[in-house]
């Protein structure tokens, strides 16, 4: 591994704290247009065949942000020695009848980065955000074939509740859609390393 990435506890900033420090702040778009390009090449499965533009991906932060200051979404970044290393948000449901619930739509970690803890501390930020705003029901999808993210969301107490058979098309292959969830309605047994601490 490279870039000073390997044994070290990411720091998990939320948004306000991303935002308001005046260097990670402004290049926050930048660097997460560099993993997730880097990662789409690499054929990670996070929604593009082929790597998106930078302006597609400041206006996804854009739209994060603000649903963010809206009360309706959260975003978590992590650092390891200034340097983005992973992220991940989610949105609350935009219809009526779904508000009390979100959707965990993306987490991206750095290829340099990985096996060494940042997926485990932004997802378990973000599901202690979603606990602090009030969210019933945490959602989330993963392409069939994404064991390592599938084996880390079970580890946090995600259950599946449905499977979609061939429905991701990438080319001419097909994966399964696999849909998740957590219910964070009343008391949860103990998810497996789920500290709200980055680990």
């Amino acid at each position: 591994m490279t870039g000073g990435t390997d044994h070290r506890a990411p720091r998990v900033l939320d948004a306000a704290d991303l935002f308001a420090d005046p260097v990670l702040g402004p290049g926050f778009a930048r660097e997460a247009h560099r993993i997730l390009a880097d990662l789409v090449r690499g054929g990670a499965a996070l929604g593009w065949v082929d790597p998106p533009a930078a302006g597609e991906v400041a206006a996804l932060v854009d739209g994060v942000a603000a649903a963010v200051r809206a009360g309706d979404g959260a975003l978590r970044a992590a650092y390891t020695d200034g340097r983005l290393v992973g992220f991940g948000y989610w949105l609350r449901y935009a219809r009526p009848t779904h508000r009390p619930h979100a959707d965990l739509e993306k987490l991206a970690v750095d290829a340099a980065a990985q096996g060494h803890g940042v997926g485990r501390a932004l997802t378990a930020a973000l599901i202690a955000d979603a606990e602090r705003a009030g969210i019933e029901v945490l959602t989330l999808d993963a392409r069939g074939d994404n064991t390592g993210a599938l084996g880390l969301y079970r580890s946090l107490g995600f259950s599946e509740y449905g499977r979609l058979p061939d429905f991701v098309a990438v080319g001419p292959r097909r994966y399964d859609k696999v849909l998740c969830l957590l219910d964070l309605r009343g008391p949860r047994p103990h998810a497996s390393g789920a500290s709200r601490t980055a680990s």
